[in-house]
């Protein structure tokens, strides 16, 4: 009976300790109600209540994660002083009415976030005058006649017990005199051996940290920890705070007083007094504020303390800035708290020892940003800048000859000679920005760029791998991409392009920058009577060349502006204009062209024909009529996408065979719309010359603008045939052939070849067509000339936005986009 009643009882007896176990674990649990400072600090706001840490670990698992114990309480730290912002107290609101933006409070940047690598103070060193007390640990190692290595903590009665040697009490000595004190004692016991003696841990002691602070309460510090270190764990003094007067208190009676602005501003922490249990750190309300605004380098609210002056101030504002007006500063001041009023202190040393007021806000002026004594020379300039001004100064003294209007940017042009044909790098402006908003739009559209025609199953240019985790397979142009023929053919067509590029680069013959306006400059000059801007003009060459009427006497303050002839447009006559005069001319080249002068009287100036030269089949080329016909193009081909978004819509509600059908149309009409997209317009003007024409007489008496292109191509022994034909080609050319004979060794249109809808583009950039006044039957038997393009269109699907499409022959006709062009709509 005996024996089953004793079972019971150990097994209760293990239960019980192990929820006494369990009960200290939930105790010290990081999970429990504890707050944890950086500094190794416990709070307790209440009796009873103890708040752990998690660094006060048993010695044999502190180091092993030290690491990423030190990780945790330094984001646990982060966690604890990233308070809420306090509310604006009163003075900051009045401060912001007075100068329209806010200040803030000097040091409370110091308490807003502390840096996660503050350390706990738990490994530093201690100094020499530390006084040992309970809850110390104590590594003593001693050899020789006794052999100790011990851990020894101070107990509450201050002493510690040594094996073999008893116990001996240490507490109130100083660190310095620990090693003789416990040698002297050893040595009553033992002789002959050698002592060394260290700190391990430290005690923890309580403080009291009150007053004004963001988290008053009752803080377990280091025994190391000052003022400072208790300031940081508590989040500093709050706005309604004093940081200038904050006081120790031990046993009821003031030690110290600490000034949060001698650290702040000086560094200085020496009256930072070391804390020791039941001491109270207590912040007082704050002081009289003033607020420093303008040119200084930390504009704060600062706190005063009894007759500091404005020197003072300034001091621990950083002083002025670097354009501070030191004349003057402007004191808005509070009169008996009734009313205000605005004075001026003088900067100067009696104005800095004058002593501040509650209330006070000072304001510190920027120098003006006038210059007293220059002259600004802007524009088409070689160093545009701020010159001196002396007295008698005229424009031919700031500007001496014309090279001194050469710009930088024209030297660079001029001495630029050629790209490396290797490289792939060299594009112009014009390339990299239409190819920057090409990968915007295709970004935009979702669509890879490249032809249009091309299968949208195909891997994009991109060369983005397939998403395998979306459960989709890579379609069959993914996994077999192009082969390294088609790679390597592609960097050959690069590098071509890149060496057809440097030849061009290298052949170039323009301008390498803006043209300066001689006739007239401008100088900009302000009325110091009524502040008025006046201008005066004059003729820049002539004020060169030291004609007094133009070279005119400047004043301090003149801003002289240089034009060139891009800035403004010049009469013709004072232009200059170059014209490329390409293909069968006896000297073909770039030529400058004299003041009015037209296209007939520059080849006969300059020129004549060669033998070779097919006149009929010239090119005039203009850049004026270029960026008409593109922006005509672009604003066709716009009204055609509406159009088709428009037929897109209302096809919404079909369903079942005709959904599918108006589906296939869409995709053609876009397909259509997408090959028009790609078209550009080469601004060629139609000259209108008969197919005999030989000779200068026959060009047109047009008179020539800046960019223009004449080509006159060799005589050529081909016609075009293109579109729906069977058999696509260029073939000989034989005089009395029709378009029908032509049409027949093609092979005739296809199925789906429109034959009723051919035109044909003439060789001078003319279009005919059986619906601008011949009949089909006239011109199958129309006669071609040399270099003619016979055009035979698609068949298209009628529909209601197909109409624009019907007619290419006004398509190619109003643009002029010529026989190259239309190979990309008829392929």
């Amino acid at each position: 009976m005996q024996q089953s009643i004793v079972v019971p009882l150990a097994i209760l007896s293990i239960l019980v300790g192990a929820a006494t176990a369990q009960s200290d674990q939930n105790q010290q649990s990081p999970s429990s109600q504890n707050q944890r400072t950086p500094t190794g600090i416990q709070i307790t706001n209440a009796p009873g209540e103890q708040r752990t840490n998690d660094r006060e670990l048993p010695r044999d698992e502190q180091f092993p994660g030290e690491n990423a114990e030190r990780r945790r309480a330094n984001q646990e730290a982060q966690d604890y002083l990233n308070l809420p912002p306090e509310p604006d107290i009163e003075f900051e609101d009045f401060v912001s009415s007075s100068l329209g933006y806010k200040l803030p409070i000097f040091g409370h940047s110091l308490f807003r976030n502390v840096p996660s690598t503050f350390a706990p103070l738990d490994r530093v060193p201690v100094t020499p005058d530390y006084p040992i007390g309970p809850g110390d640990e104590l590594l003593i190692r001693a050899w020789g006649q006794i052999d100790i290595n011990y851990r020894a903590v101070v107990d509450r009665t201050g002493a510690i017990y040594l094996p073999k040697v008893g116990s001996i009490s240490v507490a109130g000595v100083r660190f310095e005199e620990l090693h003789d004190h416990l040698k002297a004692a050893i040595g009553r016991v033992f002789r002959n051996f050698e002592l060394d003696v260290t700190l391990g841990r430290l005690r923890s002691i309580q403080v009291f940290v009150v007053g004004q602070v963001r988290r008053p309460g009752a803080y377990t510090v280091s025994s190391l920890s000052t003022m400072v270190n208790a300031l940081f764990a508590s989040g500093g003094p709050s706005k309604r705070g004093s940081m200038r007067h904050i006081i120790l208190k031990r046993a009821g009676r003031e030690i110290t007083s600490f000034d949060l602005y001698d650290l702040i501003a000086f560094g200085d922490k020496s009256k930072d007094a070391q804390l020791l249990p039941g001491d109270v750190l207590y912040v007082s309300p704050v002081g009289r504020l003033v607020a420093l605004a303008g040119s200084i380098n930390q504009p704060a609210i600062f706190e005063l303390k009894d007759h500091e002056s404005l020197g003072d101030v300034l001091k621990y504002a950083g002083g002025l800035t670097t354009t501070a007006a030191v004349q003057k500063a402007y004191v808005d001041r509070i009169e008996g708290h009734q009313r205000r009023s605005t004075m001026e202190f003088d900067l100067s040393a009696p104005g800095l020892v004058a002593e501040l007021k509650d209330g006070d806000v000072i304001r510190f002026l920027h120098i003006s940003p006038k210059f007293d004594n220059a002259i600004t020379l802007r524009g088409n300039v070689a160093v545009p800048g701020r010159y001196p001004w002396r007295d008698g100064m005229r424009v031919k003294d700031l500007i001496p000859d014309r090279e001194f209007l050469v710009t930088q940017e024209f030297w660079k042009r001029q001495n630029r000679l050629a790209q490396d044909p290797d490289s792939l790098t060299f594009k112009s402006h014009e390339e990299l920005e239409e190819e920057r908003q090409r990968k915007l739009e295709d970004r935009l559209s979702n669509q890879p760029s490249t032809q249009p025609n091309q299968n949208p199953n195909a891997p994009s240019s991109t060369g983005r791998e397939p998403d395998m985790r979306s459960g989709q397979q890579p379609s069959r142009n993914e996994q077999n991409p192009p082969s390294s023929d088609q790679n390597l053919s592609s960097r050959v067509g690069r590098t071509e392009a890149q060496r057809i590029k440097q030849e061009e680069l290298k052949n170039e013959v323009k301008r390498s920058a803006a043209e300066i306006n001689w006739e007239y400059a401008v100088v900009q000059r302000m009325n110091t009577e009524d502040l008025t801007t006046r201008l005066l003009p004059f003729n820049l060459g002539k004020a060169i060349a030291g004609d007094q009427s133009q070279n005119l006497v400047l004043e301090p303050g003149d801003v002289i502006t240089i034009f060139s002839q891009s800035d403004m447009q010049v009469p013709e006559g004072q232009q200059t204009k170059f014209v490329r005069l390409e293909g069968e001319f006896i000297s073909a080249g770039v030529y400058q062209v004299q003041p009015g002068e037209t296209l007939r009287h520059l080849i006969s100036r300059v020129s004549g024909f060669s033998t070779q030269a097919y006149l009929y089949g010239a090119e005039f080329t203009r850049e004026s009529a270029r960026e008409n016909q593109q922006k005509r193009l672009d604003e066709y081909t716009n009204e055609l996408e509406r159009s088709i978004e428009r037929n897109a819509s209302s096809q919404r509600n079909l369903s079942g065979e005709e959904a599918l059908t108006e589906r296939q149309t869409l995709e053609g009409q876009r397909r259509l719309l997408d090959k028009l997209r790609q078209l550009k317009a080469t601004g060629r003007i139609v000259l209108e010359l008969k197919p005999t024409a030989n000779g200068v007489e026959a060009l047109p008496d047009l008179t020539l603008e800046d960019g223009d292109r004449l080509l006159v191509p060799f005589r050529p022994a081909t016609v075009n045939v293109i579109g729906s034909v069977y058999n696509s080609n260029s073939f000989i050319f034989k005089p009395g052939k029709t378009v029908g004979d032509y049409l027949r060794v093609s092979g005739g249109a296809t199925r789906n070849g429109d034959k009723g809808r051919l035109f044909v583009i003439r060789a001078d950039g003319t279009t005919v067509s059986g619906h601008n006044g011949l009949f089909l039957r006239t011109l199958n038997e129309a006669r071609l000339m040399p270099g003619d393009t016979i055009v035979v269109p698609e068949k298209l699907d009628k529909g209601v936005v197909l109409r624009g499409f019907k007619d290419w022959t006004q398509i190619v006709s109003t643009f002029v986009i010529g026989a190259a062009a239309a190979k990309v709509l008829f392929p």
